[in-house]
Protein backbone atom coordinates (compact mmCIF):
# COMPACT_ATOMS: atom_id res chain seq x y z
CA UNK A 1 0.00 0.00 0.00
CA UNK A 2 1.30 3.47 -0.84
CA UNK A 3 0.49 6.95 0.48
CA UNK A 4 1.38 8.75 -2.78
CA UNK A 5 -1.53 10.13 -4.82
CA UNK A 6 -1.67 12.40 -7.83
CA UNK A 7 -4.36 14.45 -9.56
CA UNK A 8 -5.37 11.56 -11.83
CA UNK A 9 -6.10 9.33 -8.81
CA UNK A 10 -8.29 12.01 -7.28
CA UNK A 11 -10.06 12.62 -10.59
CA UNK A 12 -10.85 8.90 -10.83
CA UNK A 13 -12.27 9.05 -7.30
CA UNK A 14 -14.61 11.85 -8.41
CA UNK A 15 -15.64 9.86 -11.48
CA UNK A 16 -16.36 6.82 -9.29
CA UNK A 17 -18.55 8.90 -6.99
CA UNK A 18 -16.26 8.55 -3.97
CA UNK A 19 -15.51 12.29 -3.94
CA UNK A 20 -17.83 15.15 -4.88
CA UNK A 21 -16.72 17.51 -7.70
CA UNK A 22 -14.39 20.11 -6.22
CA UNK A 23 -13.39 17.94 -3.28
CA UNK A 24 -10.51 16.51 -5.32
CA UNK A 25 -8.96 19.98 -5.70
CA UNK A 26 -9.34 20.76 -2.01
CA UNK A 27 -7.83 17.42 -1.04
CA UNK A 28 -4.92 17.90 -3.45
CA UNK A 29 -4.21 21.35 -1.96
CA UNK A 30 -4.29 19.90 1.55
CA UNK A 31 -1.90 17.07 0.67
CA UNK A 32 0.57 19.50 -0.90
CA UNK A 33 0.73 21.45 2.36
CA UNK A 34 1.41 18.50 4.64
CA UNK A 35 5.01 17.99 5.85
CA UNK A 36 7.07 15.24 4.30
CA UNK A 37 6.80 11.96 6.25
CA UNK A 38 9.67 11.03 8.55
CA UNK A 39 12.33 9.11 6.70
CA UNK A 40 11.47 10.52 3.29
CA UNK A 41 14.39 11.82 1.27
CA UNK A 42 13.97 14.60 -1.25
CA UNK A 43 16.27 16.22 -3.79
CA UNK A 44 16.57 19.29 -1.57
CA UNK A 45 17.97 17.08 1.20
CA UNK A 46 20.85 16.14 -1.09
CA UNK A 47 21.71 19.83 -1.36
CA UNK A 48 21.51 20.25 2.43
CA UNK A 49 23.88 17.37 3.14
CA UNK A 50 26.24 18.27 0.30
CA UNK A 51 26.46 21.87 1.49
CA UNK A 52 27.08 20.71 5.05
CA UNK A 53 29.88 18.40 3.93
CA UNK A 54 31.51 21.26 1.99
CA UNK A 55 31.54 23.49 5.07
CA UNK A 56 32.87 20.66 7.24
CA UNK A 57 35.65 20.02 4.75
CA UNK A 58 36.49 23.71 4.43
CA UNK A 59 36.73 24.18 8.22
CA UNK A 60 38.42 20.84 8.79
CA UNK A 61 40.95 19.00 6.70
CA UNK A 62 41.10 21.72 3.99
CA UNK A 63 42.43 24.35 6.40
CA UNK A 64 45.96 25.23 5.28
CA UNK A 65 49.01 26.69 6.98
CA UNK A 66 47.87 30.12 5.79
CA UNK A 67 44.95 29.96 8.22
CA UNK A 68 47.31 29.12 11.05
CA UNK A 69 49.28 32.29 10.28
CA UNK A 70 46.37 34.64 11.03
CA UNK A 71 46.90 34.17 14.75
CA UNK A 72 45.16 32.19 17.46
CA UNK A 73 42.84 35.05 18.50
CA UNK A 74 41.57 35.46 14.94
CA UNK A 75 41.20 31.70 14.59
CA UNK A 76 39.16 31.53 17.81
CA UNK A 77 36.98 34.47 16.75
CA UNK A 78 36.22 32.99 13.34
CA UNK A 79 35.49 29.51 14.71
CA UNK A 80 33.27 30.92 17.48
CA UNK A 81 31.40 33.11 15.00
CA UNK A 82 30.80 30.13 12.73
CA UNK A 83 29.48 28.04 15.62
CA UNK A 84 27.23 30.83 16.95
CA UNK A 85 25.73 31.82 13.59
CA UNK A 86 25.21 28.24 12.42
CA UNK A 87 23.53 27.32 15.71
CA UNK A 88 21.23 30.35 15.64
CA UNK A 89 20.36 29.71 12.01
CA UNK A 90 19.67 26.05 12.79
CA UNK A 91 17.39 26.93 15.71
CA UNK A 92 15.53 29.41 13.49
CA UNK A 93 15.03 26.76 10.82
CA UNK A 94 13.85 24.31 13.49
CA UNK A 95 11.17 26.78 14.55
CA UNK A 96 10.16 27.18 10.88
CA UNK A 97 9.58 23.41 10.57
CA UNK A 98 12.69 22.75 8.45
CA UNK A 99 14.21 19.89 10.50
CA UNK A 100 16.60 18.53 7.85
CA UNK A 101 18.25 21.88 7.08
CA UNK A 102 18.35 22.70 10.81
CA UNK A 103 19.89 19.34 11.66
CA UNK A 104 22.68 19.45 9.09
CA UNK A 105 23.62 23.01 10.06
CA UNK A 106 23.71 21.99 13.72
CA UNK A 107 25.99 19.09 12.78
CA UNK A 108 28.30 21.53 10.99
CA UNK A 109 28.42 23.70 14.12
CA UNK A 110 29.45 20.68 16.18
CA UNK A 111 32.16 19.76 13.65
CA UNK A 112 33.81 23.20 14.08
CA UNK A 113 34.11 22.87 17.87
CA UNK A 114 37.57 21.18 17.65
CA UNK A 115 38.93 24.23 15.82
CA UNK A 116 37.76 26.56 18.60
CA UNK A 117 39.24 24.30 21.29
CA UNK A 118 42.49 24.11 19.30
CA UNK A 119 42.77 27.90 19.38
CA UNK A 120 41.88 28.09 23.09
CA UNK A 121 44.52 25.53 24.00
CA UNK A 122 47.20 27.41 22.10
CA UNK A 123 46.20 30.76 23.60
CA UNK A 124 46.15 29.39 27.14
CA UNK A 125 49.45 27.58 26.76
CA UNK A 126 47.77 24.22 27.26
CA UNK A 127 48.72 22.85 23.86
CA UNK A 128 50.29 19.49 24.80
CA UNK A 129 52.25 18.74 21.63
CA UNK A 130 55.88 19.70 21.18
CA UNK A 131 55.25 21.43 17.85
CA UNK A 132 53.49 24.63 18.90
CA UNK A 133 52.94 25.52 15.25
CA UNK A 134 51.09 22.26 14.55
CA UNK A 135 48.59 22.59 11.73
CA UNK A 136 44.94 21.95 12.61
CA UNK A 137 44.73 19.85 9.44
CA UNK A 138 46.76 17.19 11.27
CA UNK A 139 43.78 16.57 13.57
CA UNK A 140 42.17 14.72 10.65
CA UNK A 141 45.29 12.92 9.42
CA UNK A 142 47.41 11.92 12.43
CA UNK A 143 46.92 9.99 15.66
CA UNK A 144 48.04 12.12 18.61
CA UNK A 145 47.23 11.92 22.29
CA UNK A 146 47.15 15.72 22.38
CA UNK A 147 43.87 15.90 20.50
CA UNK A 148 41.82 14.39 23.36
CA UNK A 149 40.45 17.69 24.70
CA UNK A 150 39.22 18.64 21.21
CA UNK A 151 37.47 15.29 20.79
CA UNK A 152 35.85 15.37 24.23
CA UNK A 153 34.62 18.92 23.62
CA UNK A 154 33.08 17.86 20.30
CA UNK A 155 31.13 15.03 21.92
CA UNK A 156 29.94 17.32 24.73
CA UNK A 157 28.89 20.01 22.25
CA UNK A 158 27.00 17.41 20.23
CA UNK A 159 25.06 16.31 23.31
CA UNK A 160 24.15 19.91 24.07
CA UNK A 161 23.08 20.65 20.51
CA UNK A 162 20.93 17.52 20.49
CA UNK A 163 18.92 19.04 23.34
CA UNK A 164 18.11 22.03 21.11
CA UNK A 165 17.80 20.25 17.78
CA UNK A 166 17.17 16.50 18.11
CA UNK A 167 18.28 15.51 14.60
CA UNK A 168 20.08 12.18 14.02
CA UNK A 169 22.77 13.52 11.63
CA UNK A 170 24.39 15.32 14.59
CA UNK A 171 25.50 11.86 15.69
CA UNK A 172 27.99 11.73 12.78
CA UNK A 173 30.53 14.38 13.95
CA UNK A 174 30.20 12.95 17.45
CA UNK A 175 30.91 9.43 16.16
CA UNK A 176 33.92 10.67 14.19
CA UNK A 177 35.26 12.41 17.31
CA UNK A 178 34.77 9.23 19.35
CA UNK A 179 36.58 7.22 16.66
CA UNK A 180 39.49 9.68 16.78
CA UNK A 181 39.39 9.45 20.59
CA UNK A 182 39.63 5.65 20.49
CA UNK A 183 42.75 5.97 18.35
CA UNK A 184 44.33 8.70 20.46
CA UNK A 185 43.60 6.95 23.77
CA UNK A 186 45.17 3.78 22.38
CA UNK A 187 48.23 5.75 21.25
CA UNK A 188 48.41 7.41 24.66
CA UNK A 189 48.06 4.05 26.42
CA UNK A 190 50.43 1.96 24.29
CA UNK A 191 52.82 4.78 23.41
CA UNK A 192 54.42 5.75 20.12
CA UNK A 193 54.90 4.62 17.49
CA UNK A 194 51.28 3.52 17.04
CA UNK A 195 51.50 1.01 14.22
CA UNK A 196 49.16 0.66 11.25
CA UNK A 197 48.15 -2.81 12.47
CA UNK A 198 47.18 -1.40 15.86
CA UNK A 199 45.11 1.33 14.24
CA UNK A 200 43.17 -1.24 12.21
CA UNK A 201 42.51 -3.34 15.29
CA UNK A 202 41.32 -0.36 17.34
CA UNK A 203 39.06 0.76 14.49
CA UNK A 204 37.57 -2.72 14.22
CA UNK A 205 36.76 -2.99 17.92
CA UNK A 206 35.50 0.58 18.14
CA UNK A 207 33.15 -0.03 15.22
CA UNK A 208 31.90 -3.27 16.76
CA UNK A 209 31.24 -1.53 20.08
CA UNK A 210 29.38 1.32 18.36
CA UNK A 211 27.21 -1.20 16.49
CA UNK A 212 26.27 -2.89 19.77
CA UNK A 213 25.33 0.48 21.29
CA UNK A 214 23.20 1.31 18.23
CA UNK A 215 21.36 -2.01 18.46
CA UNK A 216 20.54 -1.22 22.09
CA UNK A 217 19.36 2.31 21.21
CA UNK A 218 17.55 1.35 17.99
CA UNK A 219 13.78 1.63 18.25
CA UNK A 220 13.93 3.06 21.77
CA UNK A 221 14.21 6.75 20.90
CA UNK A 222 11.78 9.09 19.22
CA UNK A 223 14.28 10.00 16.50
CA UNK A 224 16.20 7.38 14.57
CA UNK A 225 19.63 8.10 16.06
CA UNK A 226 20.78 4.55 15.28
CA UNK A 227 20.68 5.24 11.53
CA UNK A 228 23.85 7.34 11.39
CA UNK A 229 25.38 5.39 14.25
CA UNK A 230 25.10 2.20 12.20
CA UNK A 231 26.80 3.90 9.26
CA UNK A 232 29.68 5.18 11.40
CA UNK A 233 30.05 1.88 13.20
CA UNK A 234 30.04 -0.16 10.01
CA UNK A 235 32.55 2.16 8.35
CA UNK A 236 34.97 1.73 11.29
CA UNK A 237 34.37 -2.01 11.75
CA UNK A 238 34.25 -3.03 8.09
CA UNK A 239 37.15 -0.75 7.19
CA UNK A 240 39.36 -2.21 9.91
CA UNK A 241 38.30 -5.75 8.99
CA UNK A 242 38.86 -5.26 5.26
CA UNK A 243 42.30 -3.67 5.69
CA UNK A 244 43.47 -6.55 7.88
CA UNK A 245 45.72 -8.95 6.02
CA UNK A 246 44.73 -12.43 7.18
CA UNK A 247 47.65 -14.09 5.42
CA UNK A 248 45.79 -17.37 4.99
CA UNK A 249 42.91 -18.82 3.00
CA UNK A 250 41.07 -19.64 6.22
CA UNK A 251 41.33 -16.03 7.33
CA UNK A 252 39.95 -14.81 4.00
CA UNK A 253 37.09 -17.31 4.26
CA UNK A 254 36.33 -16.02 7.77
CA UNK A 255 36.26 -12.49 6.34
CA UNK A 256 33.62 -13.64 3.87
CA UNK A 257 31.65 -15.31 6.67
CA UNK A 258 31.64 -12.11 8.73
CA UNK A 259 30.25 -10.23 5.73
CA UNK A 260 27.56 -12.88 5.29
CA UNK A 261 26.63 -12.27 8.94
CA UNK A 262 26.38 -8.54 8.18
CA UNK A 263 23.96 -9.35 5.37
CA UNK A 264 21.94 -11.44 7.79
CA UNK A 265 21.87 -8.51 10.21
CA UNK A 266 20.44 -6.35 7.42
CA UNK A 267 17.51 -8.75 7.13
CA UNK A 268 17.13 -9.14 10.90
CA UNK A 269 17.18 -5.41 11.66
CA UNK A 270 15.79 -4.22 8.31
CA UNK A 271 18.76 -1.90 7.93
CA UNK A 272 19.94 -1.82 4.29
CA UNK A 273 23.30 -0.30 5.25
CA UNK A 274 24.35 -3.70 6.65
CA UNK A 275 23.48 -5.28 3.30
CA UNK A 276 25.61 -2.74 1.44
CA UNK A 277 28.75 -3.37 3.48
CA UNK A 278 28.18 -7.12 3.65
CA UNK A 279 27.59 -7.42 -0.09
CA UNK A 280 30.74 -5.40 -0.81
CA UNK A 281 32.76 -7.74 1.40
CA UNK A 282 31.33 -10.92 -0.13
CA UNK A 283 31.85 -9.53 -3.63
CA UNK A 284 35.46 -8.69 -2.77
CA UNK A 285 36.07 -12.23 -1.53
CA UNK A 286 34.41 -13.82 -4.56
CA UNK A 287 36.44 -11.51 -6.80
CA UNK A 288 39.60 -12.68 -5.05
CA UNK A 289 38.63 -16.32 -5.57
CA UNK A 290 37.78 -15.76 -9.22
CA UNK A 291 41.12 -14.03 -9.77
CA UNK A 292 42.97 -16.92 -8.16
CA UNK A 293 41.06 -19.51 -10.20
CA UNK A 294 40.78 -17.64 -13.50
CA UNK A 295 44.00 -15.62 -13.41
CA UNK A 296 45.23 -14.74 -16.92
CA UNK A 297 42.03 -16.18 -18.33
CA UNK A 298 39.50 -14.68 -20.71
CA UNK A 299 36.82 -15.85 -18.27
CA UNK A 300 37.91 -13.47 -15.49
CA UNK A 301 35.86 -10.43 -16.65
CA UNK A 302 32.86 -12.70 -17.22
CA UNK A 303 33.08 -14.17 -13.71
CA UNK A 304 33.38 -10.72 -12.12
CA UNK A 305 30.38 -9.54 -14.16
CA UNK A 306 28.36 -12.51 -12.95
CA UNK A 307 29.29 -11.67 -9.36
CA UNK A 308 28.07 -8.11 -9.93
CA UNK A 309 24.77 -9.37 -11.36
CA UNK A 310 24.37 -11.73 -8.42
CA UNK A 311 24.85 -8.85 -5.96
CA UNK A 312 22.22 -6.79 -7.81
CA UNK A 313 19.83 -9.75 -7.82
CA UNK A 314 20.38 -10.24 -4.11
CA UNK A 315 19.54 -6.60 -3.50
CA UNK A 316 16.32 -6.88 -5.50
CA UNK A 317 15.29 -10.01 -3.65
CA UNK A 318 15.96 -8.34 -0.32
CA UNK A 319 13.98 -5.25 -1.31
CA UNK A 320 10.91 -7.29 -2.26
CA UNK A 321 10.90 -9.71 0.66
CA UNK A 322 12.69 -7.90 3.47
CA UNK A 323 9.68 -7.75 5.81
CA UNK A 324 8.87 -11.45 5.47
CA UNK A 325 12.54 -12.41 5.75
CA UNK A 326 12.88 -10.32 8.92
CA UNK A 327 9.88 -12.02 10.50
CA UNK A 328 11.13 -15.49 9.53
CA UNK A 329 14.63 -14.87 10.90
CA UNK A 330 13.26 -13.46 14.14
CA UNK A 331 11.05 -16.51 14.46
CA UNK A 332 14.16 -18.70 14.56
CA UNK A 333 15.62 -16.80 17.52
CA UNK A 334 14.98 -17.48 21.22
CA UNK A 335 12.42 -15.28 22.92
CA UNK A 336 15.01 -13.41 25.01
CA UNK A 337 16.96 -12.50 21.88
CA UNK A 338 13.82 -11.24 20.11
CA UNK A 339 12.98 -9.12 23.14
CA UNK A 340 16.44 -7.49 23.01
CA UNK A 341 16.19 -6.65 19.31
CA UNK A 342 14.78 -3.27 18.23
CA UNK A 343 11.26 -3.08 16.89
CA UNK A 344 11.06 -3.11 13.10
CA UNK A 345 10.72 0.37 11.61
CA UNK A 346 8.56 0.90 8.57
Amino acid sequence: MTDRFDAKDLARAVHAGILQPGQDLALAAFLRQRPAPRGSFQLAHVAFYFGAMLIMAAMGWLLTEAWMSIGDWALLAIASLYILLLTLFAVNLQHRAQPVAAGVLAAVAVSIVPLAVFAVERLAGWWPLDDVQANYHQYYTYVQGGWLAMEAATVLAGLLILRLIPYPFIIMPMAVALWFMSMDLSEWWFGSPFSWEQRREVSLWFGLGLLVVCIVVDGRTREDYAHWGYLAGLAAFWGGLTLTDSGSELGKAMYCLVNVVLMGMAVLLRRPVFMVFGALGVAAYLGYLSYEVFADSLLFPLVVSLIGLAVIGLGLAYQKRRERLSQVMRGWLPEWVRAALPALRR
